[in-house]
């Protein structure tokens, strides 16, 4: 159980060696359990804990309640309305070394407790106070060991106002929880089961933390930019707090870096002050202004690269030494935001320049707080892997942590953090309840100006509001507004200051702001979102016609936060989080007027299925396909439906970018539970058809199909002009041939803009096949790269894809040549795929047509803030930075004596195991994957690449699978 924590300074987090027991079961008071009767290990009634994480959490790992994940096993966990809070009252208990020297001083923090507690160490009582989102640190410095061992136990108390859950469930079940400051979506949404401990818990991260005598406390780091962003300024503003009897003389000093290539970092600036900060106080300093001379900048996903600087701040005291050191990842970059006169939406630029937000809903991502920064990295580099530059954190949610934030700073992804409000809760549910929200008024302001103070500093972070469908309480509202308004200098997005002078002291030194920097909205509906004054206007959640999305009935307003539909996952997932009653697929169930009627199963139903039917409005989409046999052909339909889906819904909405539209948020990219709905990828972190959909359609450079008008569209988002480029449009049909075929070249492309091409006239031709596939490469006629490259398959209007289902017979040939680089556990391939058909007497359209196409994590085409192009292939820098073996190539094919389109390959990862049981799940999971699900025409070559990671011991085997590849094929297996 002991952690070691040497006399060394700075933070040693206390994250295992953890027990835990109900508060009922434990006999001794938290005096006596850390003095004279400390547990001694995972005896009852204690257990071994998962700290950080929930009560609930704990109890899963030690088996003592089923998995709330798995089948229906969440009915048969006690609810907290049922059996009281006392069942969830738990005692954490834990042991750690720390022996101090001379002027040292020990905190011992708490980044997040739900929802209060009482702090015991070595026999003295601490008591945490409420609220879900706030810090705790307790200065332990003469309460610890003079031997250097600790006992310290923490009694949890659950939220005040847990709620019932109605038996119709619906969301935030009787919205008693909005009465507390903690998550709302814990007593179940139509997306979630009710969580029965309410998150209960020490769910963020416990550190023992050493300084000198003086410590440093939140630091504020500021950018601002002049003369076209080739001048930048570095504004950095600490507090600085003497624990001493005595005046301390300080030498104070920040030190900027810049991250280089290969892990190198290049000093960028330092700058050392003297300063004397009066004994047992606390003293605010600000650094004089730091001066970078066309700094490199920090750009979403899309619009160039992230970089970051290491800032460091050290206080060295006068016969001491050095007392305390801060450090962090810094962007230089300026957000500015305003509603467009042209759309209505609310617009974003990002150091000058417009980007149109495509982007994603965020809940959390394990319902029973199981955080982690492994897992957080796989959440945020699947969001960048989708092309998405931007993540909505809902307000019914969490205030994510640094961690997530650090990932999104790394990969580019702009935060829009809500706070702790919600419609459905807080005054427009039904009922409505909660009017004046939460009962401590104070308290809901505490932690948010904490958790302002948690986040401020990292560049991903774009937008402040008050809530989710809702605005704050009117104290609150106009405080957060008050305390949240910007320094003038981030006022107008269209002004750009032009001297150092407009950082007068007049105005104020931004990094002297709360925060400054960013906007605060105070609400998801309201200026500039939606309809603008709060109407309810985002959605629809459900399955759409394809070619409605770029109607322009479809949304009315310029930015929507929310709009959703389906999300089936594949069938290794309902196999693995279902006993076999819930591998039923739904009934199909057909209507006097013709719609048919998805009814699931009890456990789908449970699990919150969405149908990819809405009676009325839109026949059933799975049945295009013809009937579905079993489990694995219905969710094999459900990820072609998937994929077409959400690309339709991104390409309709890119179709009007800034003419319409400022951006658009998917509802939702993922699930805190085995939910059925609205996900890209699954609990399990296998991704869905609609992953690949969203990542082709948010292209930063993309060619489509506008469904409506059967117009070729080009969209380029960046900000170059697209020259000497073309575009190549061919058919293919179910017999492998190409009747249609069209070239068009010369084109020239302005940026930021979305231009129509020319009209694919293959529907209106003589005799046009039922269903056939159309592929679109969009190319530089220089030097004949790709640059963008799209495959449909489609039907006539009024059809259906039924053809396709003879289509499976067809036996098109592959060769697939893998290599592979391993690092201890770490395996990375490229998988060149190609499709040998050929079509006798053809030229199969272009000799460009054969191998001429690369999907990997590049060649990646990112546009920088200078203007200039740089090109990142993945595979190679990879093969530079792994010293790692590299196994020979290997060669499989697959023959076939068919000509045609090797449709739908999926690659898969999994444990190659001889001793395999039937049903088992032998995924290897996450999986970053350039591609998938993808379509090779006759002669046409992909490479794919794919890297995880594997458990210790265990050897990968890669699988292919496709709609003319059903049985699935071993592409390469590690030797035992």
């Amino acid at each position: 159980m002991k952690v070691n924590v040497s006399a060394t300074q700075g933070k040693t987090i206390l994250d295992s060696g953890w027990l835990a027991a109900r508060s009922t079961e434990v006999h001794f008071n938290g005096i006596q359990l850390t003095t004279t009767n400390p547990p001694t290990g995972p005896t009852l009634p204690w257990m071994e804990a998962l700290v950080p994480s929930t009560v609930l959490a704990t109890l899963v790992k030690n088996k003592l309640v089923p998995d709330p994940f798995y089948g229906l096993g969440n009915e048969a966990i006690f609810d907290i309305a049922d059996s009281g809070r006392e069942y969830y009252t738990f005692w954490f208990f834990t042991t750690f070394h720390s022996k101090l020297s001379g002027n040292q001083h020990c905190d011992l923090n708490f980044r997040g407790i739900n929802y209060c507690a009482e702090v015991y160490l070595n026999g003295h009582q601490m008591v945490l106070p409420k609220g879900m989102f706030r810090r705790h640190s307790l200065d332990v410095t003469k309460i610890l060991h003079p031997d250097g061992t600790n006992l310290l136990a923490v009694l949890v108390h659950p939220p005040d106002n847990p709620g019932t859950i109605p038996p119709t469930g619906g969301q935030g079940g009787d919205h008693e929880i909005g009465k507390d400051v903690a998550t709302q979506y814990v007593e179940g949404w139509d997306w979630v089961a009710p969580i029965r401990d309410r998150n209960t818990g020490i769910w963020d991260e416990v550190s023992i933390y050493i300084t000198g005598p003086v410590k440093i406390i939140d630091p504020h780091l500021v950018s601002s930019f002049f003369d076209n962003y080739k001048r930048a300024y570095l504004h950095a503003t600490i507090e600085l707090e003497n624990r001493s009897i005595g005046i301390a003389e300080c030498s104070l000093s920040i030190v900027v870096t810049a991250e280089l290539e290969g892990n190198i970092h290049s000093v960028e600036q330092i700058q050392t002050i003297n300063l004397s900060v009066p004994a047992k106080s606390h003293m605010q300093y600000t650094f004089p202004e730091m001066f970078f001379y066309k700094p490199n900048l920090w750009w979403p996903n899309g619009m160039g690269k992230q970089a970051l600087h290491n800032v460091v701040i050290n206080v060295t005291v006068k016969e001491f030494g050095e007392s305390d050191s801060w450090s962090h990842y810094f962007g230089f970059r300026k957000i500015e935001s305003h509603i467009d006169k042209a759309t209505g939406g609310r617009l974003f630029k990002v150091n000058g320049e417009p980007i149109f937000i495509r982007g994603g809903n965020w809940i959390l991502s394990d319902g029973l707080l199981r955080l982690s920064k492994k897992r957080y990295e796989t959440d945020i580099k699947f969001h960048a892997d989708m092309n998405f530059n931007m993540i909505r954190i809902w307000g019914g949610a969490l205030a994510e942590r640094p961690e997530f934030y650090h990932y999104c700073d790394y990969y580019g992804l702009l935060v829009w953090q809500e706070f702790w409000i919600t419609g459905d809760v807080d005054g427009r549910g039904q009922p409505i309840s909660n009017e004046e929200g939460p009962l401590d008024h104070a308290l809901f302001l505490f932690c948010a100006r904490d958790t302002v103070k948690l986040l401020r500093n990292h560049p991903s972070l774009a937008l402040w509001v008050g809530g989710n469908e809702q605005t704050p309480p009117d104290d609150i509202n106009a405080a957060l507004k008050n305390d949240l308004r910007l320094h003038p200098y981030f006022e107008h997005a269209n002004e750009n200051f032009n001297n150092v002078d407009a950082l007068s002291p007049t105005s104020g030194d931004p990094s002297q702001y709360l925060d400054g920097t960013r906007i605060y909205i105070q609400g998801s509906l309201w200026d500039g979102f939606a309809e603008g004054m709060g109407a309810f206007s985002d959605g629809p959640y459900e399955i759409q016609y394809p070619e409605d999305f770029f109607k322009d009935s479809f949304y009315r307003y310029g930015f929507n936060p929310e709009v959703g539909s389906v999300g089936m996952p594949v069938a290794a997932t309902i196999r693995a989080t279902m006993p076999a009653e819930g591998w039923q697929i739904p009934l199909f169930k057909k209507l006097p007027n013709g719609y048919v009627e998805e009814v699931p199963n009890p456990i789908w139903k449970y699990h919150k299925y969405i149908p990819y039917s809405k009676p009325d409005k839109v026949h059933d989409q799975i049945q295009l396909y013809g009937a579905a046999k079993d489990l694995d052909d219905f969710c094999l339909k459900a990820q072609l439906v998937n994929y077409i889906q959400y690309r339709a819904l991104l390409e309709g909405w890119t179709s009007r970018m800034w003419s319409k539209y400022t951006g658009v948020l998917i509802w939702k990219t993922q699930n805190p539970w085995t939910g059925l709905r609205g996900q890209f990828y699954d609990h399990l972190l296998d991704q869905t058809a609609g992953f690949y959909g969203c990542r082709c359609a948010a292209e930063p450079v993309h060619v489509q199909l506008n469904l409506a008008t059967y117009f070729i569209e080009v969209v380029n988002t960046t900000s170059e002009q697209l020259s000497n480029v073309a575009i190549e449009a061919s058919v293919w049909d179910l017999e492998g041939k190409c009747p249609y075929s069209k070239v068009i070249e010369n084109l020239s492309l302005l940026p930021k803009k979305v231009t129509p091409i020319v009209e694919m006239e293959y529907p209106k031709s003589k005799i046009p096949k039922p269903v056939y596939f159309l592929l679109l490469k969009f190319y530089k006629m220089s030097d004949s790269k790709t640059l963008s490259r799209n495959f449909y398959w489609l039907h006539l209007s009024g059809g259906d894809y039924k053809l396709l289902e003879a289509y499976r017979q067809k036996k098109i040939p592959l060769k697939i040549t893998s290599e592979v680089f391993i690092d201890k556990l770490t395996y990375k391939f490229q998988m060149h795929v190609k499709n040998t058909s050929i079509i006798p007497n053809s030229k199969s359209l272009t000799s460009r047509q054969s191998d001429s196409w690369s999907a990997t994590d590049s060649p990646k085409t990112v546009h920088s803030g200078d203007g200039k192009e740089h090109e990142t292939h993945w595979f190679k820098r990879m093969q530079r930075r792994i010293a790692g073996k590299q196994d020979d190539s290997k060669v499989y094919e697959i023959k076939g004596n068919d000509i045609g389109v090797a449709f739908f390959l999926q690659f898969s990862v999994h444990a190659s195991k001889s001793d395999q049981k039937e049903g088992e799940d032998t995924r290897i999971l996450p999986v970053h994957y350039s591609d998938n699900y993808f379509s090779l025409v006759p002669g046409e070559t992909m490479t794919v690449t794919l890297s995880f990671e594997v458990p210790q011991g265990v050897k990968p085997r890669v699988t292919l699978h496709g709609w003319n590849y059903q049985e699935g094929h071993t592409i390469y297996e590690a030797l035992q």
